[in-house]
Parts: C-alpha cells; structure tokens; sequence
C-alpha cells in the first residue's frame, strides 16, 4: 500500500475509539498528517485524558501503520487532549446533552463549597438555563436539605428497554444525591472504588436531558472521587472556593494544582472567596475580617485564575440553607446581591474563555 494521506485515513478509519465507539477518522480525531519519504507525522486527539487511554490509542495507530506500510515507515504522533471546546456533543458518552460540566472544589472542608455550589445552580436556573447539580460530596450530602427535597426519592423510567433515574427537581434545578438513597441519619462508610461507583451512576444511569450546565458538587480535597470523576466525565472548567485565612488558602491552591496536572487539564474558570468579612446589621458600614483579608483574591492574582468574587459571613446565607431555600434567589438582599454578582462573573467568564452561546431567554 502506498503511504499517501489518504491511505493512512483509510488505515487510521479502522480504530475506533473505545468511549465513543465511532472511529477516529469520523470523529476528526486525526489531523495534521504530513509525509516525506518514510516519515509519517500527524496529531492524535484523544477523549479521555487519562494517561492509559492516551497510550492505548497511540499504540493502536502505530500498529496499524506498521501493518499496512511495513516497519521502515518511521511514525511520529502528537497525542494531544481533545479540548471541550473542539468536542461534537456526540464525541461524549457521558452526559451528551450537557453543553457545560463545571466541578465546584476547595481543598479544605467547612469553606462553604456546597453553599456556593447549590447558590450557583439555583442562581444559574433563575436567569433562565436549564441547570443539573450533582452532590458529589458522597460522605456528606447536603443538597437535599439545601433544596427542601430531603424527603424526596428519584423515581425510575423505563427507555429503550433500560431503566435510568429521574433526578429530584426544585427551583428549576434537577438533582440528584447519595442523600437521596440513605437514611438522613445513616452515616455512609464506603471504600473509595464503591464511593466512584456510585458517583458514576449518577451520571450514566440517570436521565437528565438537554442541560445548559451540570454543578458538580465534589467533596473536599484531592482523592479518588476527584480522581474519577477528571477521567469518566469531561469537565468543561472547575471553580475553587476557599476563605481567606492561610490554611484555607494552601489547600485551595493544592486543588487548582490538581486540576492543572497534564494528566488532567481541567480550566480553572476561578476562585471565589466565602466568610470574606463580616458587616453586623447595627453598623452596616463596618467591614470585620475575621478570617483574613482578600486572600482568596491575592491568590487567584499569584496562579493568574480570575477571581469571581466574594461572599460575606451573613446569617441570611446559613438560614437559606437551613430552610432549603439558597439566599440566591431572595430579591436585593445583601447575600443574594453578592451570589448574583458571582454568576455574573462566571457567565462572563464562560462566554470569554468558550465563546458560549447563552440560551436566549438567559437574564444575563
């Protein structure tokens, strides 16, 4: 066989790509190719950033070349991740009909991740998108409380001869929860790979339909169910949330560090700052920095992330919660005021770092 560009498409045509399981030419996951001589060069974009999977594919286009233009045709391949922006909604087999997959992270526990997390979603869905939440924190689920659907229980529907989850909705928000599955007070002990497992049925057994954004809501810190969510689902950016003080603000660089790996790439579309200070109601000129002072915003500086903003210590925002009401959606109050701005922001960033187009009947 000849080595021509066409003869290595046809060659290439007969991988298929293990996620999608279309083949690599069809998916225009092969380009650049250019030959002189014997020596054979081309880019290889790849689905899955894990590092197994990128040497999977690599290997099986060597030995394709090798099979059909014989050993002496030297190959270089570029194997490069597929950006988000460059993936067709049919190059996804999870979450196909998700246009944006945004994971919420801290490296510490107790900075108030999943207040701004379940604040984002309701936010989001009250300017008009279609808005999934994911509560991934499997060892402390707290989204059915913060959405008032702690009592609620997915109901199941039968398509295409398969049975997939209904997620629970409230304020426009679909969702889904281990809360949802155990008792309120049963403490879930799991190993690792049975917490992933249930994390990833969350989003391949269930049907969620055409959504604007999916909010994951992950636990804290840098373990297995960050580890496996990066390589089974492709998330479009990651937001980090951390207070002010130092400890807080070391671990929240940990977790922009972990997203940065080239295993991994994720885009930190940014950090935002909770507790950032505290105003008391009788003086509402005072600013109190209890836990230290713009340090979130220093470090979103240092890394060279956007900083999305800041939310102040406000018993508004823990009543919210508490209620099963996010203070996003209470009209020109101080909190709500201060999550808004964040949306803002992070729409703003959405559409600069992806061009996204926003749905029409979107408030922003």
């Amino acid at each position: 066989m000849t080595l021509t560009e066409q003869t290595v498409k046809e060659v290439l045509a007969n991988i298929t790509e293990p996620d999608v399981k279309k083949d690599i030419i069809s998916l225009d996951l092969i380009r650049d190719i250019s030959i002189s001589d014997n020596n054979l060069k081309f880019t290889l974009y790849v689905l899955n950033p894990a590092m197994h999977s990128r040497k999977r594919m690599e290997d099986a286009c060597r030995f394709a070349i090798e099979r059909n233009f014989g050993k002496e045709v030297k190959v270089d391949i570029d194997v490069q991740l597929l950006s988000k922006d460059d993936q067709a909604p049919e190059q996804r087999k999870v979450l196909p009909g998700v246009k944006n997959i945004i994971a919420i992270a801290s490296g510490k526990g107790g900075v108030g991740k999943s207040t701004v997390a379940a604040n984002l979603a309701a936010g989001l869905a009250a300017q008009g998108y279609s808005v999934g939440l994911v509560d991934a924190d499997i060892y402390g689920p707290s989204m059915p409380l913060m959405f008032d659907v702690e009592h609620e229980k997915p109901r199941t529907k039968e398509i295409n001869g398969k049975n997939f989850i209904l997620p629970v909705e409230n304020y426009g928000v679909k969702m889904l929860s281990i809360g949802f599955f155990a008792d309120t007070s049963q403490a879930i002990v799991w190993r690792g790979p049975m917490a992933s497992k249930a994390l990833n049925q969350m989003f391949t057994d269930a049907h969620w339909g055409p959504l604007d954004f999916m909010i994951i809501d992950l636990p804290p810190g840098t373990g297995d169910i960050h580890l496996s969510l990066v390589q089974g689902v492709p998330l479009t950016g990651a937001v980090v949330v951390s207070t002010p003080q130092n400890i807080a603000l070391a671990d929240a660089k940990k977790a922009v560090s972990m997203f940065q790996l080239d295993a991994i790439k994720v885009p930190i579309l940014g950090i935002i700052e909770n507790m950032a200070y505290f105003t008391p109601e009788e003086l509402p000129d005072n600013k109190y920095y209890i836990f230290g002072r713009e340090g979130a915003r220093n470090l979103a500086v240092d890394l060279d992330v956007p900083f999305l903003g800041e939310v102040p210590i406000v018993q508004s925002i823990r009543e919210a919660g508490d209620v099963g009401r996010p203070a996003v959606l209470q009209d020109e109050t101080f909190a709500g005021n201060a999550f808004r701005e964040i949306i803002r922001n992070f729409v703003s960033q959405m559409k600069t770092k992806r061009g996204h187009q926003m749905p029409s009947n979107s408030g922003v």
